[in-house]
């Protein structure tokens, strides 16, 4: 990304279109600005037509499936920080990032499943979306969803952009 290109130019320029922000299914917040972070809660493969990808990797969900579920997860991070930020500049990096994989207990590929969502936010966000991360199996996630991305991002105050 130059310095020149915002965050939303760049989603543009890939095709890439912010879902609605998901409504928090139980007594959460979607995503928490303190203290120069936004702490955002674990978000589904969510797209227009509700959650997309059902299942375990390693049993009826491919791998190439479960990069898409984490890419869309990813997507629906930004769209929650988007509703927090109101502008994506004020992104200074993405820090960490968490991937849960709904899997069988054989299956042994989810860093390559998570890599879906941090491709998808180095991407969008370039230097500013290397982050730390951890990819975990789990027996199963909320809504039988294949996959859940939570992230933690560096801010901007509000009056500053992070260019």
């Amino acid at each position: 990304m130059t310095t020149s290109e915002t965050i939303e130019a760049r989603l543009q320029r890939l095709g890439l279109t912010l879902p609605v922000p998901a409504a928090p299914a139980a007594n959460y917040v979607p995503a928490l600005e303190i203290d120069g972070q936004v702490f955002v809660s674990g978000q589904l493969p969510m797209g227009a037509e509700g959650l997309q990808y059902k299942g375990k990797l390693g049993d009826e969900v491919s791998l190439e499936d479960g990069r898409a579920a984490a890419r869309l997860a990813a997507l629906n991070v930004l769209a929650q920080l988007k509703a927090t930020l109101g502008d994506l500049e004020r992104i200074r990096r993405c820090l960490r990032v968490v991937g849960y994989v709904n899997a069988t207990p054989e299956f042994g590929d989810h860093p390559a499943v998570i890599n879906g969502a941090s491709d998808l936010l180095a991407d969008v966000l370039g230097e500013r979306g290397h982050h730390a991360r951890a990819a975990i199996g789990c027996a199963s996630l909320p809504f039988n969803a294949a996959v859940e991305v939570e992230a933690l991002f560096a801010v901007a105050p509000e009056a500053e952009r992070a260019h």
